[in-house]
């Protein structure tokens, strides 16, 4: 009876143990998220959130998290993550190649966002040999509508107010440098035709990155002089000039389709990389086109994106104006962005990488945001939002807070 008790003392302290150890380590796990807010409440302002979340979504810090904000570039995970889903890793663009019954080379854009110098020059390759004499090049963008306005865009010569087309080339910009007293490329892949002089010299700047068209027929102009440029390095012999036209697909025959050499994937951590708006807003309009029909209006590609944020995310409040995050007109809550970065994990890879983060950042005059994922010890990701609306303020600190204690 006796050696009976003292076992079943034993046990009974044994259990007791368990237990008291079991809360020890969970107060002691817990306990570090939960100082978290005392940390960052002093570093953000009415205007500014905080969510951050443990891989099993459980809420680790909440603060303002459900006022609607500016979120700037951070937006971009939205429209990535829409096109992705919607369309698949493994979509790629297109560009078709057409000769019509006089032999001119048709060239229809259906908005790749990634045909730039170095694609030109192979599909020149690819064309001499079917093509050595073509007479007219003409250029076909009418499968995006014009004009394309992009709320937020202005229309300075900065790289991220470059407008969006079917048929555009190296992100309608165009590198320079002077050097002794000349203009020369800023790029050698990239010829600089005495076409964009004056848009140079009206810039006031020596070296730089501008865009360069203001209009679709600029555009047109500029893409089918670099296809002209590169067709010719490539030996085709061309007898005719430039023009804008369309492809008659009952008349005209196609000699070729150009597949990108990026497929989806690989063009959003491009998006994501470089946070380049020109490559969002391609998306968008393609993803329009591509669920309602060509042409492609900036209204189509909203109604795709708005119905896979409120529908297909079901994320109910918040504002979607435009898909790069250049408008202040979009208003997000820091937890409907959290949700967008929880959807977004299995891409997460495609994004930024800097120690234990993945990440997008976003600007915009007097607001600063940041999303994404820091990497656990047990190999899972915590997950994070911060947007400061608060002109003067940075993520950095926030950022040091929440590295430091998310372990």
């Amino acid at each position: 009876m006796i050696t009976w008790f003292h076992e079943r003392r034993t046990l009974v302290c044994a259990i007791v143990s368990v237990a008291f150890w079991a809360l020890t380590c969970h107060a002691a796990a817990s306990s570090r998220p939960m100082t978290l807010p005392k940390k960052i409440l002093p570093l953000i302002g009415k205007q500014d959130a905080v969510i951050v979340s443990a891989s099993d979504g459980t809420i680790l810090v909440d603060i303002h998290a459900d006022r609607l904000l500016v979120p700037a570039s951070i937006l971009k995970i939205l429209t990535s993550l829409a096109a992705l889903e919607m369309l698949a890793c493994d979509f790629r663009f297109k560009t078709g190649f057409y000769i019509d019954a006089q032999n001119n080379l048709k060239i229809k854009g259906y908005g790749d966002p990634l045909l730039v110098s170095e694609q030109l020059n192979r599909i020149g390759a690819q064309l001499a040999a079917k093509l050595p004499e073509i007479q007219n090049i003409v250029m076909d963008d009418t499968y995006f509508d014009q004009p394309i306005y992009i709320p937020g865009r202005g229309t300075s010569t900065e790289p991220y107010d470059a407008p969006n087309g079917a048929l555009c080339v190296n992100f309608n910009t165009v590198a320079f440098a002077r050097k002794n007293g000349h203009w020369v490329t800023g790029e050698p892949q990239t010829p600089l035709l005495n076409s964009v002089i004056p848009k140079i010299e009206a810039s006031g700047i020596s070296e730089g990155r501008i865009t360069l068209v203001a209009s679709s027929a600029e555009a047109i102009d500029y893409t089918g002089a670099l296809f002209r440029y590169f067709l010719n390095l490539n030996g085709v012999k061309i007898m005719g000039g430039i023009k804008q036209g369309r492809v008659n697909r009952k008349a005209d025959r196609l000699v070729w389709e150009y597949q990108s050499e990026s497929n989806l994937c690989q063009t959003v951590a491009q998006l994501l990389e470089f946070s380049n708006n020109f490559i969002a807003n391609q998306i968008l309009l393609v993803l329009g086109a591509q669920h309602n029909s060509p042409p492609a209006t900036v209204e189509k590609g909203l109604a795709v994106l708005r119905t896979f944020y409120h529908e297909t995310l079901n994320i109910p409040s918040g504002k979607i104006a435009e898909a790069s995050g250049i408008s202040r007109r979009n208003r997000i809550s820091a937890r409907a962005m959290l949700k967008i970065v929880a959807h977004f994990a299995p891409y997460r890879e495609l994004m930024r990488k800097t120690g234990r983060q993945y990440y997008k950042t976003g600007h915009l005059k007097g607001i600063r945001t940041r999303a994404g994922f820091i990497a656990s010890a047990n190999g899972g990701y915590y997950r994070f939002v911060v947007m400061l609306n608060t002109p003067g303020k940075s993520t950095r600190r926030i950022m040091q807070v929440l590295e430091k204690a998310l372990h």
